[in-house]
């Protein structure tokens, strides 16, 4: 039986905040529709200070950003960015079109398509997400996207120049210095200035994932990411030091992002919580990190192997950091998780950074139904059929004729009669 040494607050603590930004964003959405540009102005102006006379960024702008950054800046940019491309090329080419002859006379096949316009967000009002922009543009460039929208805030009073940087190096085919609802709405919208999208993609603030929910139908989302949220899974082969440091470097995203600890170790899980104790004494970020371990963090003692399991899977967390002696185990058997961490060798930092896979992931148990953002997340799997003969129409036309009679669907089945008499030169029965 499971022991928590430490919980966090609950759920129904936070369904006032929840029905706060609901509000919030439906007066923001509305506005946007009817006003376009100048709502959209009044909203940047108001939540960041931020009134240029134009929000997409000219050739001009763009250049001066590159010159802002130290040559390593771009380079590493430029090597991150290579990691992730490579593996969504993998990704990619795995997608195959299909066409195969079903029954004699009977083709069926499906094409991979990619979106043809998406809309990227790019966090960067409290820390400039630059590793975002390397997730979103370049995958939706791998997938084969026609033309790429991206959106970030202004950072201290301006456009961010490695998020800027970034957001061009990935192939990003308009750049707009605008944040929030805002954002997310006009790209989804439409307004004067920023055409409307397919498609948008990327993580945000608790104000930009309720705007993705209340635009979806509207557009195409790839999930309502929340808070960061990190799990680490851990035994006696690890130490209190690494598990704490995994648990922090997460939990310094926001005060509301939760760090969980599971381990079959109470020795561990004690020296784990001591140690988050005296590394917030040091680390800079320690006032939103201890806020989110007082209010979100959680210690969980299981009994072994297989009972970790069931409780990860119920967690369904977005990352999962795992330090065992067989960390295959957890690999072959979680079901539920937005990505895996196997071994003290890597970590959660290197997914969200540099590593290659995509760091745009679920949260708040959304693990249990969907993957994260990948390639084919932009792409639509669109099927088609030929059939080649008469015989194969006829034959196909009985049976459809006899089931849509069963439902009731009289023009239904004389789509089916019509070609059975044609095709068979006979009535149907």
């Amino acid at each position: 039986m499971a022991r928590y040494l430490k919980t966090g607050i609950t759920e129904d603590a936070t369904a006032e905040a929840d029905t706060q930004v609901r509000a919030t964003v439906e007066v923001i959405i509305a506005d946007i529709k009817a006003r376009g540009d100048d709502a959209m102005r009044d909203w940047s102006a108001k939540f960041d200070n931020w009134n240029p006379a134009d929000f997409r960024l000219s050739d001009a702008d763009i250049e001066s950003a590159y010159a802002e950054l130290a040559p390593q800046v771009i380079e590493d940019i430029r090597f991150a960015q290579a990691q992730v491309r490579n593996f969504a090329q993998i990704q990619r080419d795995a997608l195959k079109d299909v066409e195969v002859e079903t029954l004699p006379g009977v083709v069926l096949g499906h094409r991979n398509i990619p979106v043809n316009s998406v809309g990227c967000y790019v966090p960067g009002g409290k820390y400039p997400l630059v590793a975002s922009a390397h997730m979103s543009v370049v995958t939706a460039k791998v997938a084969g996207v026609k033309r790429i929208v991206s959106v970030a805030p202004p950072y201290q009073g301006k456009p961010n120049p490695a998020i800027v940087v970034a957001m061009h190096m990935a192939g990003a085919d308009e750049i707009y210095c605008v944040g929030g609802v805002q954002a997310v709405a006009a790209m989804a919208l439409g307004t004067e200035t920023i055409a409307s999208v397919d498609m948008i993609v990327g993580p945000g603030n608790a104000y930009v994932a309720e705007a993705k929910r209340q635009l979806f139908g509207k557009i195409g989302i790839d999930l309502l990411a929340g808070p960061t949220e990190t799990l680490v899974i851990a035994d006696d082969t690890v130490d209190g030091e690494l598990c704490a440091a995994d648990l922090l470097g997460q939990a310094e995203h926001g005060p509301n992002s939760p760090a969980v600890l599971l381990t079959n170790s109470e020795t561990l899980a004690r020296e784990t919580m001591a140690e988050i104790e005296r590394q917030l004494t040091i680390l800079s970020t320690a006032p939103i990190a201890a806020k989110a371990w007082a209010d979100y963090g959680q210690v969980i003692v299981a009994d072994s192997y297989e009972e970790m399991v069931e409780i990860a899977d119920q967690i369904a967390s977005e990352h999962v950091q795992v330090m065992t002696r067989d960390p295959d185990y957890f690999l072959e058997h979680m079901t539920n998780y937005g990505a895996l961490f196997l071994g003290e060798r890597t970590n959660v930092s290197y997914g969200d950074k540099v590593i290659g896979t995509n760091h745009t992931l679920p949260t708040r148990g959304n693990a249990r139904f969907t993957g994260g953002l990948w390639v084919g997340k932009f792409i639509k799997t669109c099927t088609y059929q030929r059939v080649l003969t008469d015989a194969a129409s006829a034959m196909v036309g009985e049976y459809c004729s006899r089931l849509c009679a069963i439902e009731g669907f009289a023009g239904h089945k004389e789509q089916a009669d019509i070609r059975v008499r044609r095709y068979a030169k006979e009535e149907a029965v």
